[in-house]
This record gives structure tokens, C-alpha cells and sequence, in this order.
């Protein structure tokens, strides 16, 4: 979203043709974004003012890129190019959004700022989450946000009423006597991104019509669109101007940003009605890159590739009736798709797939960290043990690997 007080002012060639009425299949609740590639001038310095700012953590380190996070999860990686320079008006990124676990985190990340007098560029409060804006040492724009429980969005999701400024006092208050930390706290991940674009209809029809995400709301100068009925998941805004072109070689910004479905299968599927609809895709590690219109680059991966995993063998002789039960029990909430011999348990937080074979049922899970991995382990595990106390059923996980 833009911060408040920030005004919503009411030559490019899609990939997938003209705009027209579609009718496309959602993407899956469940749907989570990855990490963010940035284009900077200097890695050294960029490294530099990530940790000192925000706190984030080296995971990995080159001689010109940079990846880092909370110590779990990376969440921007840099990549290095001397030349780059700011250009003009242009499509490309607006800001990516750091999301954090709790709002004592995001409290302990304001307190970070004014310790180390980091310049901000605004402050706001949406309903469904708040959030503070600043630029990297590149100009870069960041969101660093957290959400609110869904049963406290407001109707409409506020977009009908614009954002309010954030109470920092009483975001402040939350974390009242504390030092400002070394480092962020764990559970931080990508929130959402926020792209300037050429034209609404066009961008709409990329990202709703062709990719499956859902309208939330259409400004006019702006729309947001999302998975699972999420506030966004993606904003685009025509403020650079209608008609705007792509970035020009050696800009800072965005050089792409990352989508994780689950499973393989639905990296596949989403694939497949891009090339049908007559998008261009590059096969890229664990999925595939596309394009928008602007040429912003979109990798769609799956956590199944990407991701964590461990594995259990229940040994039994009703692996597919316990299949099915745990399928059952967990479809009155859950997307979940099954058969006799095959189910995927989507959660938030991860998933489990299941295969029921001769005298056992294997269990797959998979999640982008470890807290998560655990949780799905301990949620599937307990059900299936719950449910086959007769039998005395137990589930053991082997480690977990990447």
C-alpha cells in the first residue's frame, strides 16, 4: 500500500496479448512469497546498511551478491552492479514488505531505526497491518509491516477509507525499557511486493487474468490483488505515470521476486496456463521465471523444492483408510485433494502429502523453515496418532533436510 498522506492519483506489449474477461483458476490459499533480488551499486555498502538498520543477517556472502535474512529464512538477496545508477520515471519497483511475526518486532525495528537515525519516508496504519516506509541505501523502497489477525481486518479491507497515520506511541509502547537489539528476531519473511507499472488493465490482466491472483481492490491508480483472500500479496500503481516503459540497463530495484506454491504439481499447473494463454516462460531451478508486461521477473518455485523436509513411515494395515481420515478431518478447513492412495494437506504454514502403500503410509512434510516444519510435523503426527490410538499407531520423523 502507499503511506499515508501519500495521494492515490486516479509503450508496452503484454506478454499475453490484449486484455479481455478471463475466467482462471485461483492460485491456492496457501500461497507464500520468497525472497526478493535487488540490484545495488555496492554490495559492500548495501550489506552494510541492511545489518545496521534492520538488523538482518549475512546467510550467504560472494564477491558481489549477498544473501540475508533472520538467520531461518532469506528475505532479499543483492546482486552487484557498479553502473547502476537512478534513472527516470520508469515501471519496477515501489517497495517490498518486510513482514514481521508480532507487533513487538516490528516495535523493536522502529526502536532500531532511531537508534541508528535512519531516515523514514512515512508511517501508516492500513486496519490490516502497520507499517513504516524507507529507502535503502540504493533507494530501494521498503515496507516494514506487520498484520493484524484477520478477524480485526476491516470491512473491505480498508481500502475504501485510505490509510490513517500510525500511533507510533502505542507501537512503541509495546516494547517500553527495552535496548535496541543486534539483530532482527526470528519468523521474519516477504510480505508482499508493490510494483509501478504502465497501465492497471494491463497489469491486471497479467497477474489476475493470466496468473490467477484475486482483485481485492481496483483504485483506479492502483489495484491490489492476492491469494487466499489475503489484503495483497501484490500491489501495482500507475504513479510513475501511464505508459511508462521497464527500467533501463544498470537501474537499482527490482531484478525479480518470488512466488512458492507447495507442491510441484502446482508450479506445473500454473506453468502450463501461462504457455496456454500464450506467456513465455524460462525454466529456472525448482520452477519457472516469467515476465510481466514492464518485463519485472516473477520465479514461481515450489516448497516442495525449495523448502525443508522430513519424512515418516507409519507402519500399518489401513494406510488408506487412515489416509482418508486424516484427509477428511482436515477438508473441513483446508483445500484439501485426496484419493485412496494419494493427499496433500495444505496448511499456512506448510504441507504434508501422503501416500498410502502396502502396509504402510508414508508422510512427506514440507516447509520453508524449521519452526514451521516442526509444526507441521506435530499437527499431522498428533492427528494420525489420535486417530489410530487402537492400533497403536506412532510417527516417527527422520531429521529434516533441504
Amino acid at each position: 500500500m502507499a503511506p499515508a498522506g501519500r495521494s492515490l492519483h486516479t509503450s508496452c506489449m503484454s506478454l499475453i496479448g490484449a486484455p479481455e474477461t478471463t475466467t482462471t483458476a485461483p492460485l491456492p490459499a496457501t500461497l507464500r512469497l520468497g525472497a526478493v533480488h535487488l540490484t545495488v551499486s555496492d554490495v559492500d555498502r548495501a550489506v552494510g546498511w541492511y545489518q545496521h538498520a534492520l538488523g538482518l543477517r549475512i546467510h550467504e556472502r560472494g564477491p558481489t551478491t549477498a544473501e540475508l535474512g533472520d538467520g531461518e529464512e532469506v528475505v532479499v538477496v543483492l546482486h552487484e552492479d557498479p553502473e547502476a545508477r537512478p534513472a527516470g520515471r520508469h515501471a519496477g519497483l515501489y517497495h517490498y514488505a518486510l513482514l514481521y511475526p508480532s507487533r513487538e518486532e516490528l516495535a523493536r525495528a522502529a526502536v532500531r531505526l532511531a537508534a541508528t537515525q535512519t531516515p523514514i519516508q512515512g508511517a501508516s496504519d492500513h486496519g490490516t497491518h502497520e507499517a513504516i516506509y524507507l529507502p535503502d541505501a540504493d533507494g530501494n523502497g521498503i515496507e516494514l509491516a506487520w498484520d493484524r489477525d484477520r478477524a480485526e481486518w476491516p470491512q473491505g479491507l480498508g481500502y475504501d477509507g485510505g490509510p490513517a497515520a500510525l500511533d507510533i506511541e502505542s507501537l512503541l509502547g509495546t516494547v517500553t525499557g527495552e535496548e535496541p537489539t543486534q539483530h532482527v528476531g526470528t519468523g521474519l519473511r516477504m510480505g508482499h511486493v508493490h510494483l509501478h507499472v504502465g497501465s492497471i488493465e494491463r497489469a491486471l490482466h497479467f497477474y489476475r487474468d493470466a496468473l490467477g491472483f484475486e482483485e481485492q481492490a481496483n483504485l483506479g491508480s492502483a489495484a491490489f490483488v492476492s491469494a487466499g483472500g489475503y489484503h495483497h500479496h501484490l500491489g501495482i500503481n500507475v504513479w510513475q505515470g501511464e505508459g511508462v516503459d521497464g527500467p533501463p540497463p544498470h537501474t537499482p530495484g527490482l531484478l525479480r521476486w518470488t512466488v512458492q506454491l507447495p507442491t510441484a504439481a502446482e508450479v506445473a499447473d500454473l506453468r502450463g496456463r501461462i504457455e496456454a494463454a500464450g506467456g513465455s516462460v524460462e525454466q529456472a531451478d525448482a520452477g519457472f521465471e516469467v515476465r510481466d508486461p514492464w518485463g519485472t521477473a516473477l520465479r514461481v518455485v515450489s516448497t516442495a523444492a525449495t523448502g525443508l523436509h522430513a519424512s515418516a513411515s507409519v507402519v500399518t494395515e489401513k494406510p488408506s483408510p487412515y489416509l482418508k481420515q486424516l484427509s477428511r478431518h482436515f477438508a473441513h478447513k483446508l483445500e484439501v485433494r485426496f484419493d485412496d492412495r494419494r493427499s496433500v494437506l495444505p496448511f499456512r504454514f506448510g504441507h504434508a502429502e501422503l501416500t498410502a502403500g502396502d502396509g504402510e503410509l508414508r508422510i512427506d512434510a514440507f516447509a520453508q523453515t524449521r519452526a514451521d516444519l516442526d509444526r507441521v510435523c506435530s499437527v499431522v503426527g498428533s492427528h494420525l496418532e489420535r486417530f489410530g490410538r487402537r492400533d497403536e499407531l506412532t510417527v516417527g520423523w527422520e531429521a529434516a533436510s533441504r
